[in-house]
């Protein structure tokens, strides 16, 4: 253990892009482990190479160390995990420690060894990052609760992909229109191969789409099958490219595509499949809103994925719809921002009205959302603005938006506003 800990200290010296941090503000007068959970090459590991080399400008590089579990040489046994604390003690002796560890939810008996380590060493600040909702603040072992802040980290949001790609916009500032072009033109890319920090830096087109499909097998295979022991790989895999080419998911539909396909799958294992896949952080699956709990469990779910590239590069029906991307990526916008206290539904009516996003605080139902990329046509803007007011009157919803390719404006129709804003400027915060 102890050569390790000498080589890992290393680690984080190689040069890295820097992604805006604002969104993890870091407690300063409380003690908590801090915990980045996501999806497997969202940029975690690198997140804590970023704090570890602000950390490195004020304190000794002795007091700093990353440990990295996924390492082949560390035995997956809870000794492995007890000989970190005696092997950096013998190495620099008592002082304050920032320990960061990777992927620790591997490893047996984790969660009691990192409360044993807050618990009983004050001077040691514990950092966490993992690809699994186990670390999740609503999967976050027993032992662990109280003890925890959890962010969670996502690919690359839009600004911070315009700065790996050497576009940097300050706050409050002005585009001129030679700007605005390139942002636009950033957003075609952004939008048809998503946020992976390493996509985002490839130049080539071909080379992209075979870095997510590379990631795409990983997460099957390493963060669902492996992880929860599942042993019918192939029967997965259909499932999960049925299930990028869908947007409404039902246990039923999918049982039904896979038998008419001679596909055995009983439903209470599509269940768990589709525990597994948010588990990873792969995908997501937000419901109806309804009063009525019964509602919520038969409808339709609308399944979201955590990066766009894999709709593209993976899904054969939606690869190149610019309805479905947008609507993606506006997912992952609120998703990847919201607080605690805020949960994200879809509306219908029984006449099939339908509205993309309802955004809850709590028991308030805060903002309706619509995203519609082209509003030119009269009778697509009818239909969207229709369920949009009908949606509002039951909802008791005022604050309306419509997200869309190019239109930006406001109007008011039967004393609702609606205001209309560019996707570029919505991913922007404008």
């Amino acid at each position: 253990m102890e050569f390790l800990l000498k080589e890992w200290q290393e680690a984080w010296a190689p040069e890295l892009k820097e992604r805006d941090m604002s969104l993890y503000a870091l407690p300063k007068k409380i003690r908590k482990i801090i915990v980045f959970s996501g999806i497997r090459r969202a940029g975690k590991t690198y997140m804590m190479f970023q704090m570890i080399r602000q950390l490195a400008a004020t304190h000794p590089k002795e007091s700093i160390f990353y440990i990295n579990f996924e390492d082949e040489r560390i035995e997956k046994t809870k000794e492995s995990l007890t000989k970190v604390l005696p092997a950096l003690l013998k190495l620099y002796g008592e002082r304050s420690y920032f320990l960061f560890l990777d992927e620790p939810q591997i490893m047996p008996e984790w969660s009691r060894w990192l409360r044993r380590v807050y618990d009983s060493h004050r001077n040691i600040s514990l950092y966490v990052s993992g690809s699994s909702s186990k670390l999740s603040s609503k999967e976050i072992p027993t032992e662990l609760r109280g003890r925890g802040l959890t962010f969670e980290v996502f690919p690359l949001g839009f600004r911070d992909f315009l700065l790996f790609r050497g576009v940097e916009l300050e706050k409050g500032f002005e585009l001129s229109e030679r700007k605005v072009s390139m942002v636009k033109r950033l957003l075609s890319e952004y939008i048809k191969f998503g946020g992976f920090p390493e996509v985002a830096l490839e130049d080539s087109e071909a080379t992209k789409k075979k870095i997510v499909q590379e990631y795409f097998r990983t997460i099957v295979l390493r963060d669902i099958c492996e992880r929860n022991r599942v042993k019918k790989t192939e029967l997965m895999n259909d499932f999960l490219r049925l299930l990028l080419n869908t947007k409404l998911f039902s246990v039923n539909k999918m049982y039904n595509i896979l038998r008419s396909q001679g596909k055995k799958a009983g439903k209470e294992t599509l269940i768990k499949y589709t525990g597994y896949c948010e588990g990873a952080y792969f995908c997501f699956f937000v419901p109806v809103l309804s009063a009525k709990i019964k509602n919520q469990m038969q409808y339709p779910k609308k399944a979201y994925f955590a990066d766009n590239g894999f709709i593209t590069n993976i899904s054969l029906r939606f690869g190149t719809e610019l309805e479905r991307l947008y609507e993606n990526a506006v997912f992952l916008g609120l998703r990847s921002t919201k607080s605690d206290n805020t949960e994200i539904y879809y509306w219908r009516d029984q006449q099939g009205r339908e509205v993309d996003f309802v955004v809850k605080e709590g028991f308030k139902v805060s903002q309706l959302i619509q995203v519609c990329y082209d509003v030119s046509d009269y009778e697509i803007k009818k239909r969207e603005v229709k369920a949009l007011l009908r949606a509002s009157k039951e909802l008791k919803c005022n604050n309306l938006l419509l997200i869309t390719g190019e239109q930006e404006s406001e109007e008011t129709i039967k004393g609702k506003k609606i205001k209309y804003i560019s996707l570029w400027k919505w991913l922007l915060g404008m």
